[in-house]
Protein backbone atom coordinates (compact mmCIF):
# COMPACT_ATOMS: atom_id res chain seq x y z
CA UNK A 1 0.00 0.00 0.00
CA UNK A 2 1.47 3.69 -0.84
CA UNK A 3 2.00 5.35 1.77
CA UNK A 4 -0.23 8.99 1.21
CA UNK A 5 2.56 11.71 2.25
CA UNK A 6 4.88 9.42 -0.60
CA UNK A 7 4.69 10.76 -4.23
CA UNK A 8 4.02 7.78 -6.06
CA UNK A 9 6.11 9.59 -8.79
CA UNK A 10 8.72 12.40 -8.88
CA UNK A 11 11.79 13.80 -10.35
CA UNK A 12 14.77 15.41 -8.62
CA UNK A 13 17.32 17.88 -10.00
CA UNK A 14 16.20 16.66 -13.34
CA UNK A 15 17.55 17.75 -16.67
CA UNK A 16 17.43 16.91 -20.31
CA UNK A 17 19.09 18.15 -22.73
CA UNK A 18 18.65 17.62 -26.71
CA UNK A 19 22.19 19.01 -28.29
CA UNK A 20 22.28 22.37 -27.70
CA UNK A 21 18.70 22.15 -26.57
CA UNK A 22 17.87 21.99 -23.17
CA UNK A 23 14.06 20.37 -22.68
CA UNK A 24 14.12 20.39 -19.47
CA UNK A 25 16.04 22.55 -16.60
CA UNK A 26 17.19 21.54 -12.72
CA UNK A 27 13.52 20.24 -12.38
CA UNK A 28 11.64 18.97 -9.27
CA UNK A 29 8.58 17.40 -9.87
CA UNK A 30 6.19 15.34 -7.71
CA UNK A 31 3.11 13.85 -8.24
CA UNK A 32 0.92 12.77 -5.24
CA UNK A 33 -1.62 9.38 -5.13
CA UNK A 34 -5.20 10.37 -4.61
CA UNK A 35 -4.85 13.85 -6.69
CA UNK A 36 -4.61 15.04 -10.00
CA UNK A 37 -1.96 17.37 -10.89
CA UNK A 38 -2.40 19.17 -13.75
CA UNK A 39 0.55 20.76 -15.79
CA UNK A 40 0.02 24.20 -17.95
CA UNK A 41 2.51 25.47 -20.41
CA UNK A 42 2.85 26.50 -24.12
CA UNK A 43 4.91 24.40 -26.57
CA UNK A 44 8.10 24.22 -26.04
CA UNK A 45 7.84 24.55 -22.40
CA UNK A 46 9.17 20.91 -21.20
CA UNK A 47 5.71 19.24 -20.88
CA UNK A 48 6.06 16.71 -22.85
CA UNK A 49 9.37 15.79 -22.22
CA UNK A 50 8.43 15.66 -18.48
CA UNK A 51 5.95 13.17 -19.19
CA UNK A 52 7.89 11.00 -21.49
CA UNK A 53 10.56 11.20 -18.62
CA UNK A 54 8.47 9.83 -16.04
CA UNK A 55 7.08 7.33 -18.75
CA UNK A 56 10.54 5.56 -19.73
CA UNK A 57 10.62 7.03 -23.14
CA UNK A 58 13.25 9.42 -22.61
CA UNK A 59 16.38 8.90 -20.13
CA UNK A 60 17.08 12.48 -17.91
CA UNK A 61 20.49 13.79 -18.96
CA UNK A 62 21.11 14.28 -15.36
CA UNK A 63 18.91 14.01 -12.02
CA UNK A 64 17.13 11.53 -10.69
CA UNK A 65 13.20 9.66 -11.25
CA UNK A 66 11.64 7.82 -8.45
CA UNK A 67 8.79 5.45 -8.35
CA UNK A 68 7.37 5.36 -4.54
CA UNK A 69 10.16 6.80 -3.32
CA UNK A 70 12.97 4.43 -4.78
CA UNK A 71 15.17 5.81 -7.22
CA UNK A 72 14.35 3.87 -10.61
CA UNK A 73 16.38 3.69 -14.32
CA UNK A 74 13.98 3.10 -16.79
CA UNK A 75 14.80 1.67 -20.10
CA UNK A 76 11.89 2.34 -21.84
CA UNK A 77 8.01 2.52 -21.77
CA UNK A 78 7.65 -0.96 -20.75
CA UNK A 79 10.01 -0.52 -17.53
CA UNK A 80 7.42 2.27 -16.15
CA UNK A 81 4.39 0.48 -16.92
CA UNK A 82 6.02 -2.56 -15.18
CA UNK A 83 5.56 -0.25 -11.78
CA UNK A 84 2.50 1.04 -12.85
CA UNK A 85 3.05 4.54 -14.91
CA UNK A 86 0.78 4.81 -17.72
CA UNK A 87 0.70 7.35 -20.50
CA UNK A 88 -1.77 8.06 -22.76
CA UNK A 89 0.02 10.64 -25.53
CA UNK A 90 -1.61 13.27 -27.28
CA UNK A 91 -0.04 11.64 -30.28
CA UNK A 92 -2.05 8.71 -30.90
CA UNK A 93 -0.92 5.38 -30.74
CA UNK A 94 -3.01 3.18 -31.88
CA UNK A 95 -2.28 0.86 -34.87
CA UNK A 96 -5.05 1.51 -37.84
CA UNK A 97 -4.51 -1.50 -39.84
CA UNK A 98 -5.87 -3.42 -35.95
CA UNK A 99 -8.97 -4.13 -34.72
CA UNK A 100 -9.92 -2.02 -31.69
CA UNK A 101 -9.56 -5.34 -29.32
CA UNK A 102 -6.44 -6.18 -30.92
CA UNK A 103 -5.32 -2.32 -29.59
CA UNK A 104 -6.05 -2.45 -26.39
CA UNK A 105 -4.35 -5.78 -26.27
CA UNK A 106 -1.61 -4.73 -27.92
CA UNK A 107 1.95 -4.31 -25.59
CA UNK A 108 0.17 -5.09 -22.45
CA UNK A 109 1.68 -6.82 -19.68
CA UNK A 110 0.75 -10.20 -18.34
CA UNK A 111 0.33 -13.89 -19.79
CA UNK A 112 0.72 -14.86 -23.76
CA UNK A 113 1.13 -12.79 -26.16
CA UNK A 114 0.27 -9.55 -24.80
CA UNK A 115 -3.21 -10.77 -22.73
CA UNK A 116 -4.04 -8.50 -19.97
CA UNK A 117 -4.92 -10.93 -16.98
CA UNK A 118 -8.22 -11.28 -15.65
CA UNK A 119 -11.82 -9.57 -17.70
CA UNK A 120 -9.79 -6.75 -19.44
CA UNK A 121 -11.79 -6.76 -22.07
CA UNK A 122 -15.28 -6.81 -19.79
CA UNK A 123 -13.87 -4.42 -18.18
CA UNK A 124 -13.01 -2.20 -21.69
CA UNK A 125 -16.06 -2.64 -22.65
CA UNK A 126 -17.84 -1.47 -19.44
CA UNK A 127 -15.53 1.48 -19.61
CA UNK A 128 -16.30 2.35 -23.23
CA UNK A 129 -20.26 2.22 -22.66
CA UNK A 130 -19.52 4.55 -20.04
CA UNK A 131 -18.13 7.45 -21.84
CA UNK A 132 -20.46 7.43 -25.33
CA UNK A 133 -18.66 4.59 -26.65
CA UNK A 134 -21.28 2.07 -26.97
CA UNK A 135 -21.59 1.70 -31.15
CA UNK A 136 -17.54 1.03 -31.05
CA UNK A 137 -17.10 -2.42 -31.56
CA UNK A 138 -14.38 -4.51 -30.54
CA UNK A 139 -13.85 -5.89 -33.83
CA UNK A 140 -13.88 -2.60 -35.85
CA UNK A 141 -10.49 -1.60 -37.57
CA UNK A 142 -9.22 1.63 -36.20
CA UNK A 143 -8.92 3.14 -39.63
CA UNK A 144 -12.59 2.95 -39.63
CA UNK A 145 -13.10 5.26 -36.64
CA UNK A 146 -13.38 8.63 -35.95
CA UNK A 147 -10.47 10.76 -34.60
CA UNK A 148 -13.19 11.40 -31.42
CA UNK A 149 -13.83 7.30 -31.20
CA UNK A 150 -9.82 6.73 -31.33
CA UNK A 151 -9.07 9.11 -28.04
CA UNK A 152 -12.44 7.12 -26.41
CA UNK A 153 -9.96 3.99 -27.39
CA UNK A 154 -7.01 5.43 -25.42
CA UNK A 155 -8.39 6.36 -22.68
CA UNK A 156 -10.35 2.90 -21.91
CA UNK A 157 -6.48 1.22 -23.03
CA UNK A 158 -4.71 3.73 -20.39
CA UNK A 159 -7.60 2.28 -17.83
CA UNK A 160 -7.84 -1.32 -18.30
CA UNK A 161 -3.83 -0.73 -17.41
CA UNK A 162 -4.69 -0.51 -13.78
CA UNK A 163 -2.28 2.27 -12.98
CA UNK A 164 -0.80 3.83 -10.62
CA UNK A 165 -0.01 7.19 -12.08
CA UNK A 166 -2.04 7.80 -15.39
CA UNK A 167 -0.67 10.55 -17.14
CA UNK A 168 -3.44 12.17 -19.93
CA UNK A 169 -1.74 14.74 -22.61
CA UNK A 170 -4.08 16.60 -24.13
CA UNK A 171 -6.49 13.14 -23.52
CA UNK A 172 -9.70 15.26 -24.36
CA UNK A 173 -8.50 17.11 -27.18
CA UNK A 174 -10.85 15.87 -29.90
CA UNK A 175 -14.05 15.12 -27.68
CA UNK A 176 -16.94 17.35 -26.89
CA UNK A 177 -17.96 18.54 -23.40
CA UNK A 178 -20.44 15.63 -22.91
CA UNK A 179 -17.94 13.09 -23.51
CA UNK A 180 -15.28 15.38 -21.75
CA UNK A 181 -17.65 15.26 -18.41
CA UNK A 182 -17.98 11.53 -18.45
CA UNK A 183 -14.23 10.52 -19.44
CA UNK A 184 -13.71 13.33 -15.91
CA UNK A 185 -16.12 11.24 -13.91
CA UNK A 186 -13.57 8.38 -14.59
CA UNK A 187 -10.60 10.31 -13.94
CA UNK A 188 -11.95 10.93 -10.58
CA UNK A 189 -12.89 7.87 -9.42
CA UNK A 190 -9.44 6.44 -10.11
CA UNK A 191 -8.28 9.40 -8.05
CA UNK A 192 -10.70 8.22 -5.66
CA UNK A 193 -9.42 4.88 -5.98
CA UNK A 194 -5.82 6.47 -5.15
CA UNK A 195 -4.67 6.78 -8.57
CA UNK A 196 -2.05 9.71 -9.07
CA UNK A 197 -3.06 11.23 -12.18
CA UNK A 198 -0.98 13.86 -14.15
CA UNK A 199 -2.88 16.00 -16.64
CA UNK A 200 -2.27 18.15 -19.78
CA UNK A 201 -4.68 19.83 -21.35
CA UNK A 202 -4.84 23.75 -22.97
CA UNK A 203 -8.55 24.25 -22.26
CA UNK A 204 -8.43 26.40 -18.24
CA UNK A 205 -12.46 25.03 -18.21
CA UNK A 206 -10.85 21.56 -18.06
CA UNK A 207 -8.35 22.68 -15.29
CA UNK A 208 -10.08 24.03 -13.70
CA UNK A 209 -12.98 21.33 -13.30
CA UNK A 210 -10.84 18.59 -13.09
CA UNK A 211 -7.15 19.71 -11.22
CA UNK A 212 -6.27 19.27 -7.43
CA UNK A 213 -3.19 21.23 -7.58
CA UNK A 214 -1.49 22.54 -10.91
CA UNK A 215 2.13 23.49 -11.74
CA UNK A 216 3.22 25.85 -15.08
CA UNK A 217 6.41 25.57 -16.70
CA UNK A 218 8.01 27.98 -18.77
CA UNK A 219 11.50 27.63 -20.90
CA UNK A 220 11.74 24.36 -19.18
CA UNK A 221 11.41 24.92 -16.09
CA UNK A 222 8.75 24.71 -13.03
CA UNK A 223 7.59 28.08 -12.83
CA UNK A 224 5.16 27.56 -9.59
CA UNK A 225 3.23 24.96 -7.82
CA UNK A 226 -0.16 26.24 -6.54
CA UNK A 227 -3.74 24.46 -4.91
CA UNK A 228 -6.78 24.94 -7.99
CA UNK A 229 -8.46 28.25 -7.43
CA UNK A 230 -5.28 29.58 -5.32
CA UNK A 231 -4.50 31.65 -9.01
CA UNK A 232 -6.96 33.26 -11.44
CA UNK A 233 -6.78 33.51 -15.38
CA UNK A 234 -4.45 36.06 -15.84
CA UNK A 235 -2.07 35.47 -13.30
CA UNK A 236 -1.42 31.75 -14.63
CA UNK A 237 -1.29 32.82 -18.67
CA UNK A 238 1.06 35.81 -17.18
CA UNK A 239 3.03 32.81 -15.39
CA UNK A 240 3.08 31.06 -19.14
CA UNK A 241 3.54 33.04 -21.98
CA UNK A 242 3.33 36.65 -20.46
CA UNK A 243 -0.12 37.81 -21.64
CA UNK A 244 -3.08 38.39 -19.89
CA UNK A 245 -6.61 36.53 -20.52
CA UNK A 246 -8.22 39.90 -22.02
CA UNK A 247 -5.57 39.37 -24.42
CA UNK A 248 -6.73 35.89 -25.88
CA UNK A 249 -9.18 36.31 -28.24
CA UNK A 250 -9.47 39.39 -30.40
CA UNK A 251 -12.60 41.99 -29.50
CA UNK A 252 -15.53 41.01 -32.21
CA UNK A 253 -16.11 43.85 -34.31
CA UNK A 254 -19.81 45.28 -35.30
CA UNK A 255 -21.24 44.33 -38.59
CA UNK A 256 -20.63 46.94 -41.04
CA UNK A 257 -24.05 48.53 -42.65
CA UNK A 258 -24.69 46.71 -45.81
CA UNK A 259 -22.40 43.87 -45.64
CA UNK A 260 -22.41 41.31 -48.36
CA UNK A 261 -22.87 37.91 -48.34
CA UNK A 262 -19.54 35.65 -48.89
CA UNK A 263 -20.72 31.95 -48.41
CA UNK A 264 -24.68 31.17 -48.24
CA UNK A 265 -26.41 27.62 -47.74
CA UNK A 266 -29.81 27.58 -48.98
CA UNK A 267 -31.24 23.65 -48.10
CA UNK A 268 -27.02 21.82 -48.40
CA UNK A 269 -28.06 18.17 -47.01
CA UNK A 270 -26.40 14.76 -47.50
CA UNK A 271 -28.80 12.56 -46.18
CA UNK A 272 -29.40 11.01 -44.18
CA UNK A 273 -26.34 12.45 -42.24
CA UNK A 274 -26.36 16.34 -42.95
CA UNK A 275 -29.80 17.75 -43.16
CA UNK A 276 -30.91 20.59 -45.14
CA UNK A 277 -29.28 23.54 -43.62
CA UNK A 278 -29.30 26.91 -44.33
CA UNK A 279 -27.33 29.87 -42.76
CA UNK A 280 -24.97 33.12 -44.57
CA UNK A 281 -21.50 34.07 -43.31
CA UNK A 282 -21.00 38.01 -44.26
CA UNK A 283 -17.79 39.81 -44.86
CA UNK A 284 -16.57 40.40 -41.20
CA UNK A 285 -18.04 37.27 -39.35
CA UNK A 286 -16.55 34.30 -38.26
CA UNK A 287 -19.17 31.81 -37.54
CA UNK A 288 -19.32 28.59 -35.41
CA UNK A 289 -20.19 25.35 -35.90
CA UNK A 290 -20.89 23.43 -32.03
CA UNK A 291 -22.50 20.29 -30.83
CA UNK A 292 -22.09 16.62 -29.75
CA UNK A 293 -19.24 14.66 -31.79
CA UNK A 294 -21.19 12.82 -34.80
CA UNK A 295 -24.40 14.76 -35.06
CA UNK A 296 -23.68 16.23 -38.98
CA UNK A 297 -21.06 19.32 -38.42
CA UNK A 298 -18.20 17.88 -39.42
CA UNK A 299 -19.94 16.33 -42.16
CA UNK A 300 -21.02 19.40 -43.30
CA UNK A 301 -17.71 21.26 -43.69
CA UNK A 302 -16.62 17.73 -45.89
CA UNK A 303 -20.13 18.37 -48.16
CA UNK A 304 -19.37 22.21 -48.96
CA UNK A 305 -15.86 21.61 -50.03
CA UNK A 306 -16.39 18.70 -52.21
CA UNK A 307 -15.50 15.44 -50.43
CA UNK A 308 -18.47 13.94 -50.47
CA UNK A 309 -21.01 12.76 -53.30
CA UNK A 310 -24.83 13.26 -53.54
CA UNK A 311 -25.21 16.50 -51.69
CA UNK A 312 -27.87 18.54 -52.36
CA UNK A 313 -29.04 22.13 -52.00
CA UNK A 314 -27.30 25.13 -53.19
CA UNK A 315 -24.12 26.91 -52.64
CA UNK A 316 -23.42 30.25 -53.16
CA UNK A 317 -20.04 32.20 -52.72
CA UNK A 318 -20.03 36.13 -53.26
CA UNK A 319 -23.85 35.21 -55.42
CA UNK A 320 -23.11 32.61 -57.73
CA UNK A 321 -23.24 28.92 -57.35
CA UNK A 322 -19.96 27.10 -56.12
CA UNK A 323 -19.52 23.44 -58.13
CA UNK A 324 -20.18 20.29 -55.97
CA UNK A 325 -17.69 18.09 -58.36
CA UNK A 326 -14.78 17.78 -56.08
CA UNK A 327 -11.91 19.38 -53.91
CA UNK A 328 -9.79 20.12 -57.44
CA UNK A 329 -12.84 22.62 -58.31
CA UNK A 330 -13.56 23.71 -55.18
CA UNK A 331 -10.18 25.15 -54.61
CA UNK A 332 -10.00 27.03 -57.67
CA UNK A 333 -9.93 30.64 -57.69
CA UNK A 334 -13.27 31.46 -59.09
CA UNK A 335 -14.66 29.24 -56.16
CA UNK A 336 -12.14 30.00 -53.21
CA UNK A 337 -13.02 27.23 -50.61
CA UNK A 338 -9.71 26.03 -48.16
CA UNK A 339 -10.34 23.29 -45.74
CA UNK A 340 -8.39 22.64 -42.71
CA UNK A 341 -9.32 19.27 -41.67
CA UNK A 342 -9.43 18.34 -37.46
CA UNK A 343 -6.77 15.56 -37.82
CA UNK A 344 -3.95 17.71 -38.94
CA UNK A 345 -1.44 14.36 -38.84
CA UNK A 346 -3.23 12.22 -40.80
CA UNK A 347 -5.47 14.38 -42.92
CA UNK A 348 -3.68 17.30 -43.22
CA UNK A 349 -0.34 16.39 -43.70
CA UNK A 350 2.22 13.86 -45.50
CA UNK A 351 4.66 13.25 -41.94
CA UNK A 352 7.41 11.67 -43.49
CA UNK A 353 7.68 14.64 -46.74
CA UNK A 354 9.64 18.03 -45.71
CA UNK A 355 8.06 21.27 -44.61
CA UNK A 356 8.44 22.95 -47.99
CA UNK A 357 6.80 19.37 -49.86
CA UNK A 358 3.83 19.68 -47.65
CA UNK A 359 3.52 23.76 -48.35
CA UNK A 360 3.31 23.11 -51.95
CA UNK A 361 0.25 20.63 -51.45
CA UNK A 362 -2.72 22.87 -51.44
CA UNK A 363 -1.72 24.94 -54.36
CA UNK A 364 -0.92 21.90 -56.87
CA UNK A 365 -3.12 21.85 -59.48
CA UNK A 366 -3.87 25.51 -59.57
CA UNK A 367 -2.93 27.07 -62.70
CA UNK A 368 -2.74 30.46 -61.67
CA UNK A 369 0.02 29.83 -59.08
CA UNK A 370 3.43 27.90 -58.93
CA UNK A 371 3.24 25.72 -55.92
CA UNK A 372 6.83 25.45 -55.81
CA UNK A 373 7.70 29.63 -55.30
CA UNK A 374 8.18 29.45 -51.86
CA UNK A 375 7.19 32.88 -51.68
CA UNK A 376 3.20 32.65 -51.89
CA UNK A 377 4.09 31.13 -48.07
CA UNK A 378 6.60 33.57 -46.68
CA UNK A 379 3.75 35.71 -45.57
CA UNK A 380 1.95 33.30 -42.84
CA UNK A 381 4.50 31.48 -41.78
CA UNK A 382 5.97 35.00 -41.23
CA UNK A 383 2.71 36.35 -39.76
CA UNK A 384 2.40 32.66 -37.79
CA UNK A 385 6.14 32.91 -36.44
CA UNK A 386 6.50 29.49 -37.96
CA UNK A 387 9.60 28.01 -35.60
CA UNK A 388 11.42 25.03 -37.40
CA UNK A 389 15.44 23.81 -37.89
CA UNK A 390 14.93 23.93 -41.88
CA UNK A 391 12.20 23.65 -44.34
CA UNK A 392 13.40 21.06 -45.86
CA UNK A 393 13.16 18.81 -42.60
CA UNK A 394 10.13 16.08 -42.26
CA UNK A 395 6.93 18.30 -41.11
CA UNK A 396 6.77 15.21 -38.46
CA UNK A 397 9.85 17.32 -36.56
CA UNK A 398 7.82 20.18 -36.11
CA UNK A 399 5.64 20.53 -32.59
CA UNK A 400 1.55 19.93 -32.97
CA UNK A 401 1.47 23.96 -32.89
CA UNK A 402 3.74 24.41 -35.93
CA UNK A 403 2.08 21.48 -38.19
CA UNK A 404 -0.97 23.17 -37.95
CA UNK A 405 0.60 26.42 -38.93
CA UNK A 406 1.89 24.61 -41.80
CA UNK A 407 -1.56 23.32 -42.75
CA UNK A 408 -2.71 26.94 -42.37
CA UNK A 409 -0.08 28.24 -44.84
CA UNK A 410 -0.66 25.99 -47.21
CA UNK A 411 -4.17 27.25 -47.93
CA UNK A 412 -3.81 30.51 -47.03
CA UNK A 413 -1.17 31.20 -49.74
CA UNK A 414 -4.46 30.30 -52.21
CA UNK A 415 -6.14 33.44 -50.87
CA UNK A 416 -9.81 32.04 -50.15
CA UNK A 417 -12.57 33.23 -49.92
CA UNK A 418 -14.28 30.46 -47.53
CA UNK A 419 -12.02 29.37 -45.02
CA UNK A 420 -13.55 25.96 -43.17
CA UNK A 421 -11.94 24.92 -39.96
CA UNK A 422 -12.53 21.71 -38.51
CA UNK A 423 -11.55 22.46 -34.67
CA UNK A 424 -7.96 24.07 -35.73
CA UNK A 425 -6.52 24.47 -32.45
CA UNK A 426 -7.02 21.25 -31.43
CA UNK A 427 -4.22 20.47 -28.84
CA UNK A 428 -2.20 23.24 -29.40
CA UNK A 429 -0.48 25.81 -27.16
CA UNK A 430 -2.13 28.92 -25.38
CA UNK A 431 0.25 31.19 -27.61
CA UNK A 432 0.00 29.84 -30.79
CA UNK A 433 -3.95 29.47 -30.19
CA UNK A 434 -3.77 33.65 -29.79
CA UNK A 435 -2.21 33.81 -32.97
CA UNK A 436 -4.34 31.68 -35.01
CA UNK A 437 -7.66 33.68 -33.30
CA UNK A 438 -5.86 37.24 -34.30
CA UNK A 439 -5.15 35.53 -38.14
CA UNK A 440 -8.67 34.68 -38.32
CA UNK A 441 -10.56 37.64 -37.10
CA UNK A 442 -7.95 39.61 -39.48
CA UNK A 443 -9.40 37.31 -42.05
CA UNK A 444 -12.57 38.01 -41.83
CA UNK A 445 -12.38 41.56 -41.71
CA UNK A 446 -10.74 41.31 -45.05
CA UNK A 447 -13.60 39.71 -46.73
CA UNK A 448 -13.00 36.06 -46.21
CA UNK A 449 -15.69 33.86 -44.81
CA UNK A 450 -14.68 32.27 -41.93
CA UNK A 451 -16.63 28.73 -40.60
CA UNK A 452 -15.39 27.33 -37.50
CA UNK A 453 -16.35 23.73 -36.24
CA UNK A 454 -14.53 23.72 -32.38
CA UNK A 455 -15.38 21.70 -30.22
CA UNK A 456 -14.28 24.23 -27.49
CA UNK A 457 -16.86 26.10 -26.27
CA UNK A 458 -14.39 28.63 -24.77
CA UNK A 459 -13.87 29.09 -28.90
CA UNK A 460 -17.25 29.45 -29.81
CA UNK A 461 -18.12 32.16 -26.61
CA UNK A 462 -15.31 34.34 -27.41
CA UNK A 463 -14.23 34.15 -31.19
CA UNK A 464 -17.73 33.59 -32.93
CA UNK A 465 -20.21 36.29 -33.65
CA UNK A 466 -22.82 33.24 -34.20
CA UNK A 467 -22.97 29.81 -33.67
CA UNK A 468 -25.12 26.91 -34.75
CA UNK A 469 -25.66 23.82 -32.67
CA UNK A 470 -26.04 20.75 -34.48
CA UNK A 471 -28.11 17.40 -33.08
CA UNK A 472 -29.10 14.68 -34.78
CA UNK A 473 -27.85 16.05 -38.83
CA UNK A 474 -29.37 19.67 -38.44
CA UNK A 475 -29.06 23.10 -36.63
CA UNK A 476 -30.87 22.64 -33.47
CA UNK A 477 -30.40 26.23 -32.11
CA UNK A 478 -28.72 29.69 -33.64
CA UNK A 479 -26.97 31.21 -30.60
CA UNK A 480 -25.31 35.12 -31.11
CA UNK A 481 -24.99 37.88 -28.08
CA UNK A 482 -25.79 37.21 -24.61
CA UNK A 483 -27.31 34.21 -25.83
CA UNK A 484 -23.69 32.54 -27.24
CA UNK A 485 -23.15 30.82 -23.36
CA UNK A 486 -21.40 28.07 -22.47
CA UNK A 487 -24.45 26.83 -20.61
CA UNK A 488 -26.79 27.16 -23.65
CA UNK A 489 -24.02 25.39 -25.80
CA UNK A 490 -24.50 22.39 -23.64
CA UNK A 491 -28.38 22.44 -23.70
CA UNK A 492 -28.70 23.04 -27.36
CA UNK A 493 -25.97 20.38 -27.86
CA UNK A 494 -27.89 17.94 -25.94
CA UNK A 495 -31.42 19.25 -27.37
CA UNK A 496 -33.01 21.01 -24.42
CA UNK A 497 -35.04 23.49 -25.74
CA UNK A 498 -34.67 25.64 -22.33
CA UNK A 499 -31.94 24.86 -20.25
CA UNK A 500 -32.80 27.05 -17.50
CA UNK A 501 -36.06 24.71 -17.03
CA UNK A 502 -33.09 21.92 -16.62
CA UNK A 503 -31.20 22.06 -13.91
CA UNK A 504 -28.96 18.90 -14.49
CA UNK A 505 -26.85 20.92 -17.02
CA UNK A 506 -23.81 22.03 -15.38
CA UNK A 507 -22.70 25.69 -15.32
CA UNK A 508 -19.19 26.06 -17.42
Amino acid sequence: MTEPNLPIASIKGVTKSFGATIALQDVDFDCYPGEVHAVLGENGAGKSTLMKTISGVLAPTSGTVFAQGKPVTFKGPADAMAVGFVCMYQELSLVPDLTVRENLLLGAPGSGLGRLKGGALPKARELLDQIDGEHIRFGSKVSDLTLAECQQVEVVKALIRNPKLLILDESTSALNSSVVDKVFDLVRAQRDLGVAILFISHRFHEIEALADRISVFRNGQRVETFRNGDQDYSTIINMMVGQRIDELFPPKVIPKAGAEPVLELRDFAWPPKVKPTSFTIKEGQIIGLGGLDGQGQSTLLQGIFGLLKGTQGTILINGSDAPKSGPLAAKQSDVGLAYIPEDRKADGLIQAQSINENLELAALGRSDLNATDHNIYKPSLDRLELKHGGLDLPVSSLSGGNQQKVVLAKWLALAPKVLLLADPTRGIDVKTKTQIYALLRELAEQGTAILLLSTDYEELIHLCDETHIFYDGGIVRSLRGEDLSAQNIIGASLNIPDVADHKGIADA
